[in-house]
């Protein structure tokens, strides 16, 4: 048959007289195929189970949703889940990390909140030839790296977790503590309380809230008021604590009793603490300081009303010991029995504010706080507050549940904003920014008391704190959606 009148002649001779290694050659490209495919299903398989693995790991007890494709069904349910829609909410692992933070952050922010108790017996003793606005400087470098060093911090806390952070944290403060016992001039004072307190602080504060923020979401506005009981607590025992031993015991036995005390806080709050969600890939690329998310509308506004409420705060709290001393006729204790009054009554500023806060919503609570705290200081510090001891100490319980519910509400709204993973570069950026108030508001305090009075001071603080509020109704207005909603869960 004539090849060039029958195609298929051609071909088939055209194969037959193929060279061996054009046939070898097609069984190699064959063969490479069939491994590549095999490859991929077994990637398939793979991939499919690896969700499962880790839903496993993260002790999930979420039901896996069932359909009418099987196992693929289940695999894609189980791809859906997200640490973040999972939490504990509760149980005896998520409330023993409650107990930690409260143990973390009883030395470190009951310190913070007391420290105008030894700033007042600095300016009485020690440091009686400087003015109480150079005194002010210890406590406010301490403030101030304790809150802006978390800005890396934080980001140390999403990458590798708290152990070692609470760990190294605890043992420079109980250096710091013991160290100060020992210390008699402003530059060992400074060194000591301002500079290794202040670094050391930083890593407890931001370890145990970022801790909780974990465990809870829906909840977590009453759980970061129950953790920070610690700080109420240290705010109102250290005070009182010194009191009875500073006349008993002196200074350096004072300052070592609290030693031991927060020697068995460290204790408690190393054993329990634990991070439930394990650092993520992508956190550990991250840079450790990220000042893009400031590009966030309603989370730059709401840093800006806390660098007021920070203003506020610890300028009260380190003037007021001194305000009464200095501007008044009051007993010379009464500075211990005003911080005492002011940080006991802010125990319940955090739980209950923070209890109602996962009800009406965490914004919604803080405004009203702010408003209700900016209300007593106008009627009650502003008027009363230099001439009437009964006044003032009414004031001191008014305004420690304001602002006691304020240091429990800011990390829960910080944690509205972002996912758990992210929390402590949030808060730690957040208050990067904030904690430079702390570093003026103090000298700036103690320099209107001696210049110009106590009712210009407590007249400042409130115009602070009316910028602070304006500035926060605008940063829910962008949370909203640059809307202006009143009833609205948020």
């Amino acid at each position: 048959m004539d090849p060039t009148s029958n195609p298929a002649v051609l071909q088939s001779s055209s194969r037959v007289s193929a060279e061996p290694e054009e046939i070898l050659s097609g069984l190699k490209r064959t063969m490479s195929k069939m491994t590549k495919r095999s490859k991929s299903v077994k990637s398939e398989k793979e991939t499919s189970s690896q969700p499962e693995m880790e839903l496993r790991e993260l002790g999930s007890d979420i039901p896996r949703q069932q359909s009418d494709h099987g196992e693929n069904g289940e695999e894609e349910a189980a791809v859906s889940i997200d640490p973040e829609d999972n939490f504990p909410e509760g149980g005896l692992r998520a409330w023993l990390v409650v107990v930690a933070a409260c143990g973390l952050l009883y030395p470190s922010f009951g310190f913070m909140v007391s420290i105008g108790t030894l700033q007042d017996y600095w300016a009485r003793n020690q440091l009686s030839a400087y003015s109480a606005r150079d005194v002010g400087w210890i406590p406010s470098v301490f403030v101030y790296l304790s809150l802006g060093l978390g800005i890396g911090v934080g980001p140390l806390f999403d990458r590798y977790g708290p152990r070692w952070l609470s760990l190294v944290g605890s043992v420079g403060y109980l250096l710091f503590t013991f160290l100060l016992a020992e210390c008699k001039l402003y530059w060992q004072i400074m060194l000591c309380c301002g500079i290794l307190g202040g670094i050391t602080g930083a890593l407890l504060t931001t370890t145990a809230l970022a801790a909780v923020a974990h465990w809870f979401k829906a909840r977590r506005g009453l759980a970061h008021g129950i953790s920070m009981i610690g700080s109420a607590g240290g705010g109102l025992t250290i005070p009182l604590i010194l009191r009875s031993t500073l006349p008993k015991y002196g200074y350096a036995w004072s300052i070592r009793i609290l030693g031991f005390i927060f020697l068995g806080c460290f204790i408690v709050g190393n054993i329990l603490i634990k991070a439930r969600i394990p650092p993520s890939a992508a956190n550990k690329k991250k840079a450790i300081i990220s000042l893009s998310i400031f590009g966030d509308l309603g989370f730059s506004l709401f840093t800006i009303s806390v660098f007021g409420f920070e203003v506020v705060l610890f300028g009260a709290l380190g003037i007021l010991p001194t305000y009464a001393t200095l501007s008044t006729n009051y007993p010379p204790n009464t500075g211990f029995y005003l911080i005492a009054i002011l940080n006991g009554v802010s125990c319940f500023g955090r739980i209950l504010p923070g209890y109602v806060a996962d009800k009406i919503g965490r914004f919604n609570t803080l405004l009203i706080m702010i408003v209700f705290t900016l209300f007593f200081m106008l009627v009650l510090w502003l008027p009363f507050g230099h001439k009437s001891l009964p006044a003032l100490y009414c004031f001191a319980a008014f305004f420690g549940f304001g602002t006691g519910s304020w240091m429990a509400l800011t990390p829960v709204c910080i944690g509205q904003l972002c996912r758990a993973e992210e929390f402590g570069r949030y808060y730690g950026s957040m208050y990067f920014i904030a904690s430079l108030a702390t570093l003026i508001c103090i000298p700036i305090s103690g320099e209107l008391v001696e210049v110009v009075g106590p009712q210009a001071m407590v007249g400042f603080f409130c115009v602070v704190l009316s910028l602070s509020l304006i500035s926060f109704v605008f940063s829910r207005w962008a949370i909203l959606g640059r809307r202006w909603v009143v009833k609205e869960k948020v």
